[in-house]
């Protein structure tokens, strides 16, 4: 069916792309009842087709009667710049200004008009608009501020964000390295069966004795881990909050004081759990719980200063306790809040819907969280080392944020990707994509919010999916992955906060800019100064002389990633097995693929040679050490080393695109903490690799 011409027209209004090409170089064309569900997600006042016309009316006077956007932007290189939609009759009115600053102190004068020629004009219903170009001071305060305008008699106001263009950056020159492990997959000998914050503050401590810069490991934040159940680390219950999962018990103030918490930690027999090949979750999870809940029932039976810190925190954090509700209600019910009540499904709770001990269950665990990741970043700040953290680009349907912050989120839509060469069927996420107008609306308080969280223990965060903050690949309840559309955001007020949050916190910024990212995105992460990724896995090629491809300087180089196949696997043609196994690939194609492989190898191992980074021996051992050796040397800001490589490891993390097919999210490292400082070979490669890039200098 051919898009009519209105509907075609009111899609380019809400910024909604129907019209690409995927990863496979195909050109795509969303299907029109596709593009109609998505523009209802976004509010378009339609129910058919046939309503596009009545709808693209009200969309254009909507936008010319809006005088200011809700948001301005200024760098703090630049002078205030402002464009205003105006009727005929204020064409040229004196136009003044005062900014309210977040100090509360006032700046105020007049605006230029710097219109040149003929302005924009539009007749719409009637009444004619023009565009207005206004200039402002500049050098306003880094901040988030509020701008007024009047305009003869007219008064409006916008959010106004100055921010600085670059994102911070340390200025020494060092070009750093350090360390990847999953939390989750962290294993020790005091462990419950799964990593938790002490045995992520023992991995702080072995890299930075060999020199190294910072840790890194996936999103940390809260899950749903009994009923609904949801472990994936990018699919939490919240990007405000925490996850208990990795509390360590041991280090709270409570337990030496409750004979009842120590007698359960004693009988709760972790051993099982810690030798279990993979991480059992509910089973970890239910038996933290129960000593949780007696060190805070042993803090509520008498007053101390302990006590009225926990008072104290919850009275100073009003969002944990409306968080904590959510989670008692959620437990009550056991079941997701779309099928709560009505008056419970649209935010209101009120003290008989949830039980008041687990509400404050979620309270002290949610400050103990606090509590043990600010001494995390503070002994990883002393040992000159930072905690690499993951800001994950989307929420669970069915968590926390989503519920509090409905109106936020475009619910008729799933966040995803179209077809590429990975995945032939494109990819639906499940969760639903930010809507681009109401965010600006709030003043992207949510996602102001959501990075401070993270900075207030990171020292450099990667923003996943970063081709998110000018895009998102939307596809509608009901459809295909393949049949989704691109519905664009304002990139420069995205990257105006980070920018401004990553300078308050210093805290280094790095956009995953992995597959089919746009030239454009690119190009503004470099002037904005937020490092991209290099992964050496996708840069392997069959010519002998140019076996891997330059490194740039601005990027983070790894081997691999948590979604792709560990070196082992790579070397080993796992991930090729695994494209098979799952339908991706068929015989005749996987057979071309190994063909490719076995020249990569052969390729990469003559190249090493050349360098005089491999000898006689070839085996995978050490072409891992020749192939770490060269990017090490690389230009790269940041060498990103998966720990588990270093053992060799073939079996990834995670598969996209499967859940129960694969057991993603829960495969423990091979090696406890406490034997990595006993790996000889592998401190030994460690410590050169620090030794190569403190020399580059």
């Amino acid at each position: 069916m051919a898009m009519p011409n209105a509907l075609q027209r009111l899609a380019r209004y809400y910024k909604i792309q129907s019209s690409y090409r995927d990863g496979l170089g195909q050109a795509r064309q969303a299907p029109v009842d596709a593009v109609l569900q998505v523009l209802q997600a976004l509010g378009a006042p339609m129910q058919r087709i046939d309503d596009a016309g009545d709808a693209l009316r009200l969309r254009r006077q909507q936008l010319w009667q809006q005088v200011i956007e809700p948001v301005t932007v200024v760098w703090q290189d630049q002078s205030l710049a402002v464009k205003v939609r105006v009727t005929e009759a204020l064409a040229r009115a004196k136009s003044n200004y005062r900014i309210v600053l977040d100090n509360g102190a006032t700046i105020d004068g007049t605006l230029n008009d710097r219109s040149t020629g003929a302005p924009l004009c539009r007749e719409i219903e009637g009444q004619r608009y023009l565009v207005r170009r206004l200039d402002g001071p500049g050098q306003i305060p880094l901040g988030y501020h509020r701008l007024y305008l009047r305009i003869g008699a007219l008064e409006v106001e916008s959010f106004l964000i100055s921010a600085p263009p670059q994102a911070y950056a340390p200025s020494d020159g060092k070009k750093r390295w350090g360390l990847f492990c999953p939390l989750y997959a962290l294993d020790s000998a005091r462990g419950c069966g799964a990593g938790d914050f002490a045995d992520l503050n023992q991995l702080v401590e072995f890299t930075a004795q060999l020199g190294g810069h910072a840790v890194a490991t996936l999103p940390m934040l809260a899950s749903f881990l009994d009923q609904p159940f949801d472990p994936s680390p990018y699919a939490p219950v919240s990007r405000l909050f925490w996850n208990e999962f990795y509390l360590d018990i041991e280090r709270i103030a409570e337990l030496p004081g409750c004979p009842e918490a120590k007698t359960l930690l004693s009988a709760a027999n972790f051993a099982p759990l810690r030798t279990a090949p993979l991480v059992q979750y509910r089973e970890v999870m239910a038996r933290k719980r129960a000593v949780l809940e007696a060190l805070l029932r042993s803090l509520l039976n008498r007053s101390s200063p302990r006590r009225d810190a926990f008072e104290s925190y919850i009275a100073t954090h009003p969002v944990a306790q409306d968080y904590a509700e959510f989670r008692a209600k959620t437990e009550r019910e056991e079941k997701v809040w779309s099928q709560w009540p009505l008056e419970n499904r649209q935010g209101k709770l009120v003290a008989p819907d949830f039980d008041d001990f687990a509400k404050r269950y979620h309270l002290y665990v949610q400050w103990q969280c606090a509590e043990q990741i600010a001494a995390l970043a503070e002994h990883a700040r002393s040992r000159g080392a930072a905690l690499y953290l993951d800001f994950p680009l989307g929420v669970n349907r069915d968590g926390y944020d989503v519920w509090r912050e409905r109106d936020l989120f475009a619910l008729g839509c799933n966040g995803g990707a179209p077809p590429d060469g990975l995945f032939i069927k494109g990819q639906n996420w499940g969760f639903p994509p930010l809507h681009p107008e109401r965010v600006r609306r709030q003043g992207y308080r949510y996602y102001i919010d959501c990075l401070r969280h993270h900075m207030t223990a990171a020292g450099m965060l990667r923003i996943d999916h970063v081709m998110g903050l000018h895009r998102a690949y939307s596809v509608p309840e009901g459809f295909s992955a393949t049949d989704g559309v691109y519905v664009h955001y304002r990139a420069p007020e995205f990257y105006a906060i980070l920018n401004l949050e990553s300078e308050r916190h210093r805290v280094q910024i790095v956009g995953e800019n992995l597959g089919t990212v746009p030239d454009f995105v690119n190009a503004t992460m470099a002037r904005r100064k937020i490092f991209g990724m290099h992964v050496g896995q996708f840069g392997v090629n069959t010519d002998t002389d140019r076996a891997l491809d330059a490194t740039p300087a601005n990027v983070v180089a790894s081997l691999n990633t948590h979604d792709t196949a560990t070196f082992m696997g790579f070397w080993q043609e796992k991930d090729i097995d695994d494209r098979v196994d799952l339908g991706l690939l068929d015989i005749q194609q996987a057979g071309h693929e190994r063909s490719y492989r076995a020249a990569q190898r052969a390729a990469l191992i003559a190249y090493l040679r050349g360098q005089g980074c491999l000898g006689a021996d070839d085996s995978a051992a050490a072409v891992l050490r020749g192939w770490l050796t060269i990017l090490a040397g690389q230009p790269a800001e940041f060498l990103l080393i998966n720990l588990e490589d270093l053992w060799l490891e073939p079996a990834p993390q995670n598969v996209p695109g499967t859940w129960q097919e694969r057991p993603n999210w829960q495969r423990k490292a091979r090696y406890t903490i406490e034997e990595l400082a006993g790996h000889t070979e592998l401190t030994v490669l460690l410590q050169t690799i620090s030794d190569i890039r403190n020399r580059m200098v």
